[in-house]
C-alpha cells in the first residue's frame, strides 16, 4: 500500500512541476482543461490516480510535450500496482477472469484468506453467477456474467493439476452470511464438504469465536511468495516488494494457525448448512435432502 502511495505523490509532484514551469496557477490549468479545481489538486497531490487521457491533456496544456512518454511509463507502472476495478471491468468481468487464469497457472503454492465470499477457485456456477452480477453492476461494467462463470470454471481446472499446491483460509462468517438465495448458499456448502478431502488442498476455517491474533480487514492472496493480490471495493493492489509480501505472510500464518482443519472444519460446515432456511428438499444438496 504504501509503494502505491509513494509511486502516486510521486507521479503527482512531476505534474506539479509542469504546471509551475508554465507558470500557471491550478485555477488556471483547471480552467484550460475544463476541470474542477479539485481534480488538479488530487492529482498533484497524488490523492487520484490520473488516466492516460489526464496526464495527456496536462502535458499539452503545460507545453511539457518531451515529458510525455516518460510520465505515461510511471502511471503504467503505477497501474500494476493499483488498479481501479472500473478500469480493469470496463471490457467486462470474463477479460479478468482470463488474466488470473494466467497468472495461477504459472503458480505452485497459491494462498488464500478471504473473510467475506467464497474464494473463486472453490466457487460454484451458481454461487460465481450471482458473485459476477452484483460485481458488474457495482462498477457498471458489461455483464458478461455466462463468459466469466465460464472462465472460473476453467480456472477451477486447476485444483485437479498435480503439482500445485492450495491454502484457503476463510472464516465462519463466509459460511454464514446470507448473500445470496438459500438454495445456491447449500450447494456452494456442500462443495465445500467435498473439497475438504482433496489432498492437495487444505481449507481452514476460523470460528466465530476464535480470539484473532490479526484484524481481517480484507480478502487476500499470495501467489509463490513472489506477489500478493489485495483486493477492496474500488480496487486491486498488486504487492511485488519482498517487505510487503514477507508482511503478508506473516499474517497469513497467524491466520492459519486458529483456523480448524478436516473434520472441525466439516463440522463448521455441516452446521452452517443445516442452520440455512430450508427451501424445499428438491433444492437442497444431497447431504441435506436424504
Amino acid at each position: 500500500m504504501n509503494t502505491v502511495k509513494r509511486a502516486r505523490e510521486a507521479l503527482g509532484l512531476r505534474l506539479r512541476e509542469l504546471r509551475r514551469n508554465a507558470r500557471l496557477s491550478g485555477k488556471q490549468l483547471a480552467e484550460l482543461l475544463q476541470w474542477a479545481p479539485s481534480k488538479v489538486s488530487k492529482l498533484q497531490l497524488g490523492q487520484q490516480t490520473p488516466t492516460e487521457e489526464d496526464v495527456r491533456a496536462w502535458v499539452a496544456a503545460t507545453r511539457g510535450g518531451d515529458q510525455l512518454e516518460d510520465l505515461l511509463a510511471s502511471l503504467r507502472t503505477l497501474e500494476t500496482h493499483y488498479a481501479e476495478w472500473r478500469r480493469q471491468l470496463r471490457s467486462g468481468v470474463a477479460r479478468r477472469q482470463r488474466e488470473l487464469l494466467d497468472l495461477a497457472s504459472t503458480t505452485t503454492v497459491s494462498r488464500c484468506f478471504e473473510p467475506v465470499v467464497v474464494p473463486g477457485l472453490l466457487q460454484t456456477a451458481a454461487y460465481a453467477q450471482h458473485r459476477f452480477e452484483r460485481g458488474a453492476a457495482l462498477h457498471d461494467a458489461p455483464a458478461d456474467v455466462e463468459a466469466a462463470v465460464a472462465a472460473r470454471m476453467r480456472r477451477q481446472e486447476l485444483l485437479y493439476q498435480p503439482g500445485r499446491q492450495f491454502h484457503f483460509v476463510i472464516t465462519e462468517a463466509v459460511l454464514r452470511y446470507h448473500l445470496y438465495p438459500a438454495e445456491v448458499l447449500a450447494g456452494q456448502l456442500d462443495r465445500l464438504l467435498a473439497l475438504i478431502s482433496m489432498p492437495n488442498l487444505r481449507l481452514g476455517i476460523v470460528p466465530f469465536q476464535t480470539d484473532y491474533p490479526v484484524t481481517p480487514l480484507h480478502r487476500f492472496w499470495i501467489y509463490d511468495d513472489k506477489l500478493v493480490l489485495v483486493e477492496t471495493l474500488a480496487a486491486e493492489l498488486n504487492l511485488a516488494q519482498p517487505q510487503e509480501v514477507r508482511f503478508y505472510s506473516a499474517i497469513y500464518r497467524q491466520l492459519a494457525q486458529v483456523a480448524l482443519y478436516t473434520s472441525a472444519a466439516r463440522a463448521l460446515v455441516t452446521a452452517a448448512l443445516q442452520d440455512l432456511p430450508q427451501q424445499g428438499s428438491d433444492k437442497l444438496p444431497q447431504s441435506l435432502a436424504k
